[in-house]
């Protein structure tokens, strides 16, 4: 059986299962799809590989009490065991006192996170993308160390109520760091994206070459406040090192409501409506946006919106589950499967041009928290920082250890760039005044 199934054929298998149903409610989730991956270290292919794979995970349910049951089979005898075994475990679970009944039909957006250029990709195709990356490394005596992965998913969810939704999707990840003879210089680049005819890892590799050609021989500058200039992968690259991601990530109004967020009022409530960053930050998620699409529904079936979560520096919604916006006589509004932040006209360039004194950070890297109510959180610069003066590049300096709040980030703002793809969702560059950096880093 291939496992990228069309949406009728997911949901003739869909429907099967919930036919064996005896429970009170009865969900099925199936996915599948093929995944590629290349990596390289010092300038050589260490290993490739690819994987495919077709599950499905069956809930039953008995007023309040759930149990789930997972497989690889899909004879007729097999999905028939496995709605068995989930009743069985529903049947012994505990009541879950915030259990919600399952949704009825819903009506989701026309949304297209699927491209054929990457569904057809071939190990050919990841060898000869690796090359591109490698060879003009080796031409220049640098060392290069990366990683592409490739995949091709649906994911097909129906339900005893009558719900029933499918969506497919593709991405492309790639990513390199490229290292002087000497390892005293480094660079670093990142790319995403859902079509892989608009990827060129010769192109970002350049841009990792030069920062490590640059990056060499970097000077140490005393701790402190600087105003920086924030490349967006060091906004958005990964969830280790992610200011943004995180901040996203902590509007959920459950953990506000109780307390638990920078958005909760000290004394109680939430902090919605509030004016709490700079007029210039406006974010959102819309899941039809052509440069950063995603799927139409969310993990429970809920319908992916376009939502505005910050309008011109106020905060104008947050992610609520199902019980939980009941409990508050809300929208359930789910979390937004990209965010999308408004920005302005300049390239990176242009706001180099326009800084007396300030830093170049080209990434942060391993981020943690040190305070979630005020989201203060700590880690390091990495692969290329630079001082500016007058407008110019003036030399490399060593890394830095930071402590600092995108909350307090966001409302120090000096200017915003052009905002672009990162870790599928879309970041501007920034210019921030008065960014702490805390202490010195050995890192390269």
């Amino acid at each position: 059986m291939t496992t990228l199934l069309t949406e009728a054929e997911a949901k003739r298998i869909i429907d099967k299962v919930l036919s064996y149903s005896k429970a009170d409610e009865m969900s099925v989730n199936m996915s599948g799809g093929r995944r590629g991956n290349i990596r390289y270290a010092r300038n050589a292919v260490s290993t490739s590989g690819e994987s495919t794979n077709l599950s499905l995970a069956v809930t039953a349910a008995f007023g309040k009490k759930t149990g789930t049951a997972t497989i690889n089979e899909f004879d007729d005898a097999s999905l028939e065991k496995t709605v068995r075994r989930a009743e069985e475990i529903a049947r012994l679970a505990p009541e879950n006192p915030e259990y919600m009944p399952m949704l009825g039909p819903q009506q989701y957006l026309k949304t297209n996170p699927y491209a054929q250029s990457t569904a057809d990709m071939t190990p050919d195709f990841r060898a000869q993308a690796t090359f591109d990356s490698i060879d003009p490394c080796r031409k220049k005596n640098l060392t290069a160390a990366g990683y592409m992965e490739d995949s091709t998913r649906f994911n097909a969810i129906g339900n005893t109520k009558g719900l029933s939704a499918y969506n497919r999707d593709t991405s492309v990840e790639f990513s390199v760091t490229v290292r002087t003879a000497d390892g005293m210089g480094s660079g670093y680049a990142t790319r995403d994206v859902t079509d892989v005819s608009k990827l060129n890892t010769k192109d970002a590799t350049e841009i990792a070459m030069q920062k490590a050609l640059a990056s060499s021989s970097a000077r140490a500058l005393e701790p402190g406040k600087y105003t920086v200039i924030l490349e967006p992968a060091a906004l958005v690259a990964n969830v280790d090192a992610s200011l943004m991601t995180a901040m996203f990530r902590s509007m959920d109004a459950r953990a506000a409501d109780e307390g638990r967020s920078f958005l909760s009022k000290k004394g109680g409530g939430t902090r919605l409506g509030e004016k709490l960053f700079d007029e210039r930050v406006t974010i959102y998620s819309d899941p039809t946006n052509p440069e950063v699409p995603n799927g139409a529904f969310s993990g429970d079936g809920r319908p992916q919106e376009k939502v505005t979560w910050i309008e011109k520096g106020v905060v104008k919604n947050m992610p609520y589950s199902r019980y939980w916006a009941e409990k508050k006589g809300v929208h359930a509004t789910p979390p937004g499967g990209n965010f999308i932040m408004e920005g302005g006209t300049q390239s990176l360039a242009d706001m180099i041009k326009s800084t007396e004194k300030g830093i170049l950070v080209t990434r942060f890297w391993y981020i943690r928290p040190v305070d979630p109510q005020t989201l203060l959180y700590t880690g390091l610069t990495r692969d290329g920082t630079f001082y500016i003066e007058n407008g110019q590049i003036k030399f490399p300096v060593k890394n830095f250890r930071f402590n600092e709040s995108p909350v307090i980030m966001l409302n120090n703002l000096e200017a915003l760039g052009k905002p672009v793809r990162m870790g599928g969702n879309l970041v501007p560059p920034m210019k921030i005044r008065d960014f702490t950096f805390t202490s010195l880093s050995d890192a390269v």
